[in-house]
C-alpha cells in the first residue's frame, strides 16, 4: 500500500521534470516539443512512457525513472532510523531531491525552484524535531553544517569557475549539510566521502567504457543525493 501511495506522486513529479528540464536561462517548458500539445495531467509529460500521447515525441524523465526513484525513496524512509519529525524532514527532502536528480541528469542544472524549498523545508522540519526531541543543539549543528557546506561548494565556483561545483550544487548542499549535520559531524563526513566515492567510481567506469573524456563534466547532484541517502542508511 505504501508503494502504491508513493507511485501516486509519479504524474506530478513527471510533469515537474518535464517543465523544468530545460537549458539554463530558458523558460519552463509548457508543451510538447514535437507538436505543442500543452503539458498537464493525462497529457505530455505525465505518463510513465515519457512520450507525448499525440505525436509520440519523447518528453521528460526516462521511462520508469520517476517510479523507480519513488520506490527507492520509500525504501529510504522505511529503513532510516529516525523519529517521526526527523523522518518528515527526510521525506520532504527526498520529494525535492528526486526531480532535481532527473533534471540534473537531463540538462545539468539544479533549479532554484527546487533547491530553495528543499532547504527551507528541511530547516523548518528539523526545528520541529528539535522542539519535540533533543533540543536546540542538533538544530544549530545542522544549520552550521548546511551553511558551511553550501559556502564551501560556492567557493569552488568562485575560485575554479567551470572546474568547480555549480551554484545549483551549492544550493543543494545547504539542505544536504543540514540533513546530515543534524545526525552529527561524522555522518556529514561519511555522506561527503560516499558522494565523492560514487562520483569517482562512476567517472572511472565511464572513462574505461570510453563514454566520457577527462574533460567531461558530469552532473554532481545525483551523486550528492545518493551519498546523502547512503549515509542516512549506513551510519548509526
Amino acid at each position: 500500500m505504501r508503494a502504491l501511495a508513493a507511485l501516486a506522486l509519479a504524474p506530478p513529479l513527471r510533469l515537474a521534470v518535464a517543465r523544468h528540464a530545460v537549458p539554463p536561462g530558458s523558460p519552463a517548458r509548457t508543451g510538447c516539443d514535437g507538436c505543442g500539445a500543452p503539458l498537464g495531467p493525462g497529457g505530455p509529460g505525465s505518463g510513465p512512457a515519457a512520450r507525448c500521447p499525440r505525436c509520440r515525441t519523447r518528453i521528460g524523465a526516462p521511462p520508469g525513472s520517476v517510479e523507480f526513484g519513488l520506490v527507492a525513496a520509500l525504501a529510504v524512509l522505511v529503513l532510516v532510523d529516525a523519529t517521526f519529525a526527523e523522518r518528515a524532514a527526510v521525506a520532504w527532502w527526498l520529494g525535492w531531491a528526486l526531480p532535481l536528480v532527473l533534471i540534473d541528469l537531463a540538462v545539468r542544472r539544479l533549479p532554484d525552484r527546487f533547491t530553495g524549498p528543499a532547504a527551507a523545508g528541511v530547516v523548518a522540519l528539523l526545528a520541529v524535531a528539535a522542539l519535540t526531541g533533543p533540543g536546540i543543539g542538533p538544530w544549530l549543528r545542522a544549520m552550521a553544517a548546511g551553511i558551511g557546506l553550501g559556502l564551501a561548494f560556492a567557493a569552488t565556483t568562485l575560485l575554479l569557475g567551470r572546474r568547480g561545483f555549480g551554484l545549483g550544487d551549492a544550493k543543494l548542499a545547504v539542505s544536504v549539510g543540514a540533513l546530515l549535520g543534524w545526525s552529527g559531524w561524522p555522518v556529514l563526513l561519511a555522506g561527503l566521502a560516499l558522494t565523492f566515492a560514487f562520483s569517482a567510481v562512476t567517472s572511472l567506469g565511464l572513462l574505461l567504457a570510453r563514454k566520457v573524456t577527462w574533460s567531461t563534466h558530469l552532473p554532481f547532484g545525483p551523486f550528492l543525493v545518493l551519498g546523502t541517502c547512503a549515509a542516512l542508511l549506513l551510519t548509526p
